[in-house]
């Protein structure tokens, strides 16, 4: 299973991982880049193991329609910068009455407009460091280690793999399960100007979606993470949620058009990884036949028309809307691919030799 980039619309991917989830579609190897890291570890590793429930809140990360109408920010996800926010931060989630505010993924928290509020309040007192010669808008990921269990991750059967860029070294790097830790999520999350580039030992890494949105690297031969491990898999499901030109439109204003200005050039980055991997890489040249079947699950096809202009949205209605499709895609794929997936369709026992 491949598993790209893409925040804001990233309930989509949520959606069908659950519907894959009920379904009992399980796989040999995982493979991420960018937002598609985080859906992919709450789908096999949440903290606290209750995957059905990880996937579940993550629509709880919008921000409630009455005050996104207003201020569509997401301060849930994006928090300020700076030793002393980060301090403001541990000190109002160590308080019993502030504490439900500060763990998105714990079951207490509290959700709905009220809720919402309060949070914008919270978040409107925080100190920042944010200056002129600040390197991103945002504190690095703070909430992967409330999220994530690493060390389930480490136990997995499945193989698990993430990527960053390394800009020190002008390289792409990738991470399998038995080295991600928080650090390394964090600086698979780095997107440029948002979040600083992360630093890892002497390195700096940037997200590595910003640049290959699909993590094809460890299905390489050449790949420097897995060379030939993974080759002999007869099934690639690709879950892309940046590959549609529909995500190409006229802004509806400032916030947007710099929204629109991230989004465009990962359109066409994406739809490129998918073509280059069946040209390059998926190619049997004494047949010319393909090494593996690609199956993509359709995640954008039940879009209205309508909805489309709000789809890269964080209010909370968008992203349920968004589960909710994406869920009815998951459920029509597995039904769809039940013989590839070793699935049957009534009883739906889990399933293995997919990637």
């Amino acid at each position: 299973m491949l598993i790209g980039g893409g925040a804001p619309n990233s309930t989509l991917i949520a959606g069908a991982l659950l519907a894959f989830l009920d379904q009992g579609v399980e796989f040999d190897v995982i493979s991420t880049s960018g937002a598609g890291a985080l859906m992919g570890l709450l789908y096999m590793v949440p903290e606290g193991g209750d995957r059905r429930g990880a996937l579940e809140r993550w629509v709880e990360a919008g921000v409630s329609d009455e005050i996104y109408q207003f201020f569509p920010v997401n301060y849930k996800v994006f928090m300020k910068p700076g030793n002393a926010a980060d301090i403001y931060r541990q000190s109002l989630a160590a308080l019993p009455f502030t504490r439900p505010f500060f763990n998105a993924f714990a079951d207490d928290s509290p959700s709905g407009a009220h809720a919402d509020w309060l949070r914008l309040m919270l978040a409107c007192w925080s100190p920042t460091a944010l200056m002129p010669q600040s390197l991103g808008l945002c504190a690095p990921l703070p909430f992967a280690e409330q999220a994530i269990d690493f060390e389930a991750l480490r136990q997995l059967e499945s193989h698990f793999y993430i990527n960053a860029y390394n800009v020190t070294q002008s390289r792409m790097q990738i991470w399998d399960k038995d080295e991600i830790t928080a650090d390394h999520i964090r600086a698979a999350f780095a997107f440029p100007f948002i979040y600083p580039p992360y630093r890892i030992g002497a390195d700096d890494y940037i997200e590595g979606a910003a640049i290959q949105p699909i993590n094809f690297g460890p299905l390489v031969s050449d790949s420097e993470a897995s060379p030939g491990l993974h080759r002999d898999l007869d099934t690639l499901v690709i879950f892309d949620i940046l590959g549609s030109e529909k995500l190409i439109r006229t802004p509806r204003n400032l916030y947007d058009a710099w929204v629109q200005s991230i989004i465009t050039p990962l359109v066409a980055l994406s739809k490129q990884d998918i073509r280059l991997f069946e040209l390059e890489h998926n190619i049997d040249y004494a047949t010319g036949q393909p090494r593996r079947r690609l199956l993509k699950v359709d995640l954008m096809g039940d879009i209205a028309p309508e909805h489309w202009p709000e789809v890269t949205d964080w209010s909370a209605s968008n992203l349920r809307r968004l589960f909710d499709i994406g869920y009815r895609a998951g459920l029509a794929f597995c039904y769809e691919h039940a013989a590839v997936l070793n699935a049957d369709e009534s009883e739906a026992p889990p399933h293995q030799q997919a990637a």
